[in-house]
């Protein structure tokens, strides 16, 4: 595969545009960089106390990481993106001191002076970008879910153990307040042994559906977009505005859908509290819409259902008793608990989680916000327990201030690989469910196996288009 993407071709004559391409390719040509520190395993310091971060995907999420790490006065020095259209440009703009490339493996081979970088690419490409920069030794700050498959998210983990690089996975609420809160209360027994959780969540907020086709309709690709790089490593197709820039999520070959939107906000609270580790089973698409639809046609398997409900279950932990823990999108919710009170919403607008313990129940927001105790009564008896668990300075607001720290030689950050890889393997495991519906899967964590149905366990890893590899 060559190193170097295809460049556009358009004769458009907007400057910002051809600002952006000219200052990526004089990235490309730039012979190298004496590098400011040396950072890596040893976790120096450098002099100036700045780091000098790398961004790959600035137009998502990655805006928004990369804004936060300038604010408290990390450099930014590089900016990587497949797209050269008016956001991305935009955005370039607000960094005039930071490189531009349109291909990350090009960034990292030419910009010697990266200490850290941050991954914001949809989720089909997180494992081989993620894979890249920690074998580079560079620090990183990967977007959820960790990736795209449960091999992949298996294989970042051990990188980054091996390599001795800093990480954090962006789900802001293990920074937060909320989360800790309601780790405290159900350690302290608050609502006694919890044997059933309920998660759900208003996604998905774009168009899918287990009935929907590849489009037909071949359009061009737009001039300042790489498709061939957008692609990556999932297997070829023809552009179309259905998938990129921002309905991607949908579709089983470049997103993770709902679960894997929203699955490590709201799951992070329970897989912490309830120190889960790997479920023995797991079950999907147990909703009133699959089974109609099933019985009529055989579905394409080309984007996720509509709506669906996962089931996992985990053995006893320790004195924690076996629990369930059951998932809902699309629409779908649990049956409202007679302890919340009538007029009260369930959770907030993104979704929320219920734990169901034998003396009450403990409910919260999306990202583990505003945790409360039910009956209300509760909350007015009841003191908030002593902090157990040590505060991040700025909450979830300083996710990325915490990975920051940790870079230059703190402590780890909140959501480090060792914690958010079995997360995100706990969380991509109800999609292989909902891929092979009607079916308890049996599951082996530790070997990272389903022992009971083979055409489930295909899909642990999956196939690289040619030229592409972790």
């Amino acid at each position: 595969m060559n190193t170097q993407s295809s460049q556009p071709t358009s004769g458009s004559t907007k400057l910002n545009r051809r600002s952006f391409i000219a200052r990526s390719s004089a990235s490309v040509a730039a012979f190298s960089i004496v590098p400011s520190f040396v950072i890596g395993a040893r976790g120096q310091t450098p002099p100036s106390g700045k780091l000098n971060i790398a961004a790959i995907g600035i137009g998502g999420m990655g805006r928004n990481n990369i804004a936060k790490l300038a604010a408290a006065g990390e450099n930014i020095v590089a900016l990587c993106d497949v797209d050269a259209g008016e956001r991305a440009t935009k955005i370039a703009k607000l960094y005039p001191n930071a490189k531009v490339y349109r291909d990350y493996r090009v960034m990292l081979e030419k910009q010697k002076d990266v200490d850290a970088v941050i991954v914001a690419t949809p989720d089909h490409t997180h494992g081989v970008i993620g894979m890249a920069v920690i074998k580079a030794g560079k620090h990183i700050y990967m977007q959820k879910p960790l990736a795209h498959s449960l091999h992949e998210v298996r294989k970042l983990t051990e990188a980054a153990r091996e390599h001795k690089v800093v990480t954090q996975m962006g789900n802001q609420g293990h920074s937060g307040e909320g989360a800790r809160q309601i780790c405290e209360w159900i350690w302290r027994g608050e609502i006694g042994a919890v044997r059933e959780v309920h998660a759900w969540t208003n996604r998905p907020v774009w168009p899918q559906g287990v009935e929907v086709e590849r489009p037909k309709e071949t359009p061009p690709v737009p001039a300042d977009l790489d498709w061939d790089m957008w692609i990556g490593p999932a297997a070829m197709r023809p552009y179309h505005p259905t998938y990129a820039p921002s309905k991607w999520r949908a579709w089983w070959d470049f997103g993770t859908g709902s679960l894997g939107d929203l699955g490590c906000h709201l799951l992070d609270p329970v897989f912490w509290a309830l120190k889960l580790g790997h479920p023995t089973s797991v079950e999907g698409n147990i909703s009133t819409y699959w089974h109609e639809f099933w019985q009529r046609t055989e579905p394409k398997h080309e984007t996720y259902p509509r709506s669906t409900v996962v089931r996992y279950k985990f053995p006893a932990r320790g004195k924690m008793k076996p629990v369930t823990l059951s998932w809902w999108d699309g629409g779908l919710m649990p049956p409202r608990p007679e302890e919340l009170e009538e007029g009260r919403r369930m959770g907030d607008a993104d979704g929320g989680v219920l734990f169901m313990g034998d003396k009450g129940v403990l409910m919260c927001g999306c990202y583990g916000i505003d945790p409360v105790l039910l009956p209300a009564k509760r909350m007015k008896e009841t003191k908030k327990p002593a902090p157990s668990i040590e505060r991040i300075p700025e909450g979830s607001d300083g996710h990325e201030k915490d990975w920051a720290r940790a870079c230059k030689g703190g402590k780890p950050a909140s959501s480090n690989f060792e914690y958010s890889g079995p997360l995100s393997e706990m969380v991509l495991l109800g999609n292989l469910a909902v891929r092979n519906p009607d079916t308890r899967l049996l599951w082996d964590g530790p070997n990272l196996k389903v022992t009971n149905d083979a055409e489930a366990d295909a899909y642990i890893r999956r196939h690289f288009r040619e030229g592409w590899t972790l």
